[in-house]
């Protein structure tokens, strides 16, 4: 999967899909999508990352109290 950052621009080779879809993980493993050869693999966070289509993350991989006030009422 690719994603985007923010300020950059570059896209971003999601390797950890498990890693993006899970709020407790700050960060995903990915590499840029930049030039001919391969990049190496990084941490990239994940609150500085969009869809390629500049459409924010869903709430739901970033937050993991994002459902709290249903559980209270």
């Amino acid at each position: 999967m690719f994603l985007k950052q923010k300020k950059e621009g570059h896209l971003i080779e999601v390797l950890g899909l498990n890693d993006l879809v899970n709020p407790t993980h700050k960060n995903v493993v990915g590499r840029l999508s930049y030039g001919e050869e391969l990049q190496d693999a990084e941490k990239f966070a994940k609150a500085d990352l969009l869809f390629p289509s500049g459409e924010e993350l869903p709430r739901c991989w970033l937050d993991v109290h994002y459902r709290d006030k249903e559980l209270h009422k």
